[in-house]
């Protein structure tokens, strides 16, 4: 039955293809059909090509497209659903998160510190691919993106006057406490998450020569069964929460720059532009999947960098320059003395401060696992040669470090015109940054900066994911067919759409939650798998180097 119902799909993307593109032309032949027929004849007509499409794209695009299907007929339904899945797992699984969250940071720093550090992601001689810049400049475009831009003024403010985590709202203590739980939520602990899926994968894949696949990490514990139906499962579970993942915040984007247009011109903030965004932007990242990840991601990581580095110089000049350092230098020393109460902070005696926990921290950590299958591989992917050291200090520190300033330099200056003038807190959410531009020199400057940076980051976002999708659907191949990533583009920009249909960023964060929770079990083994193979490696690394000095003297 599988067999059969995998080759009906692929008869109807190929058939389907010809009969958009050349159902008008009667005597249509090889040397004269349309260039994309011809391209998906060559990827869905050949068995050598399909031989590189494995059963997970087969299932996982099976589910994607029954989710999409089921948003567009039964919207209502499917966010009354992800709705009641959200909330049970947050309220009977928030101290999970919490646990494997700061478990995965702590395990980070053990590595960084121990002999193991010295290890390298790839043989002895392998040297890194990317300089220190267009290393950093991948994983910040890869890791946080259009996140920083759509919450980098708005959740400061929503801290600090609409909704404190334990304050009174507006007061001296709001303030310190929002900048310090955004901190929080956007520092090291998201970057542990993404560096535990980055490092596993990297250490097996050029250390031991091992597929580019989730599954492939597990072999130390399950042995040969990664290789059959278990390892399906595995990848098929990474595979969907990468989609989720990516689409919700293709949604958070799409809905921003719609924000900033009602902000700055007479049209709406409707679900039909926002689609056409997403229509738009869809085609933009299609053509940069097309030319390769070492031209098109490169150079749209350096644009990205380019555009947030113009944003954040200029806002932090024409902006309140010295509040802005003053609450930079005094909420970093909060941040780091509150660190571990707010690791394991749940308040289970306070229904208040538990449902802000649950709507807010745990929220965070279901959205950073969800990416963590894309942004990881991603991370892996560009990291070569690299120490176990090196890396997992890069990954977690400068990232988490550039985006305190971030926040600090947007939420400050968003948090000092609700002081003096008010308004800000009572916009959506995804209009605030716009409305903070808005009360200060060059605002419109940096309102038309800001979106386009949210389309190059929506654009970096998805190519990289195409990329990471099709290597996952195709055994592991750091090079899967242009129409693999074509296809999960059109799929996850469907999703996001969706999504966006059936309840705005309320079923974002839903669908968000509900697709996360599988894959943290999977990383859980990664990082027992990961220790279990290190260790083993260091331990016959060691004795060969006692050999080499025995036979010497």
């Amino acid at each position: 039955m599988g067999y059969i119902y995998v080759g009906n799909i692929r008869r109807i993307v190929y058939f389907f293809s010809v009969w958009v593109f050349d159902k008008h032309t009667s005597n249509a032949t090889p040397s004269n059909e349309h260039p994309l027929v011809s391209k998906i004849r060559t990827s869905f007509g050949k068995e050598l090509t399909m031989k590189k499409v494995t059963s997970v794209f087969w299932v996982t695009l099976a589910i994607a497209l029954f989710a999409v299907v089921w948003g567009s007929v039964a919207p209502k339904n499917l966010e009354s659903i992800t709705g009641s899945i959200q909330s049970y797992i947050s309220v009977h699984f928030g101290w999970y998160y919490l646990l494997i969250v700061t478990g995965f940071v702590i395990f980070c720093l053990y590595m960084i510190f121990s002999p193991y550090g010295k290890m390298k992601l790839g043989k002895p001689t392998d040297k890194p691919e990317y300089n220190y810049a267009t290393w950093f400049a991948m994983l910040f475009s890869a890791g946080m993106g259009i996140g920083l831009v759509f919450w980098g003024a708005a959740e400061p403010i929503y801290f600090y006057a609409n909704n404190a985590p334990t304050a009174e709202t507006g007061t001296a203590a709001a303030l310190n406490e929002s900048m310090r739980f955004v901190y929080f939520h956007w520092g090291v602990h998201a970057w542990g998450i993404y560096a535990i899926v980055a490092l596993v994968l990297a250490y097996f894949k050029f250390r031991r020569g091992a597929p580019a696949l989730i599954s492939s990490t597990l072999e130390p514990l399950f042995g040969d069964k990664m290789n059959g139906p278990w390892g399906k499962v595995v990848d098929v579970i990474a595979v969907f929460a990468t989609i989720v993942g990516v689409a919700t915040t293709l949604g958070f984007g799409a809905a921003q720059i719609n924000g900033g247009l009602t902000f700055l011109t007479p049209l709406e903030d409707s679900f039909g532009i926002q689609l056409l965004i997403i229509a738009v932007v869809t085609v933009l990242f299609m053509i940069s999947a097309y030319t390769g990840l070492s031209k098109g991601i490169r150079y749209l990581s350096n644009t990205n960098m380019v555009l947030a580095l113009a944003l954040l110089t200029i806002t932090l000049i024409v902006g309140p320059t010295l509040f802005i350092m003053n609450m930079f230098t005094d909420t970093i020393g909060a941040y780091l003395q509150n660190l571990p109460t707010m690791s394991f902070r749940l308040a289970p005696n306070n229904e208040e401060n538990r449902i802000w926990i649950n709507n807010w921290t745990v929220f965070y950590w279901a959205w950073w696992i969800a990416w963590s299958p894309f942004v990881g591989i991603f991370i892996a992917r560009v990291s070569k040669g690299r120490t176990v050291r090196e890396f997992l200090s890069g990954v977690l520190l400068v990232p988490s470090a550039v985006g305190f300033l971030w926040f600090s330099t947007f939420g400050s200056s968003a948090i000092k015109v609700q002081q003096d003038q008010g308004g800000l807190s009572d916009l959506a959410t995804e209009q605030v940054m716009f409305g903070t531009f808005d009360n200060y020199p060059l605002g419109l400057i940096l309102s038309i900066i800001a979106m386009v940076l949210i389309g190059t980051f929506f654009i970096t976002s998805a190519d990289s994911a195409t990329f990471v999708l099709g290597m996952q659907t195709t055994n592991g191949s750091l090079t899967p067919p242009t129409m693999v990533k074509f296809v999960w583009g059109i799929v996850q920009s469907s999703m996001a759409a969706v999504l966006l249909y059936s309840g705005g960023l309320q079923a974002l964060q839903n669908a968000l939650i509900s697709a996360a929770f599988p894959f943290s079990f999977i990383m859980i083994l990664m990082v027992v798998s990961l220790y279990k193979a290190i260790r083993a490696d260091k331990i016959a690394l060691d004795r060969g180097k006692d050999k080499e000095e025995k036979t010497s003297a």
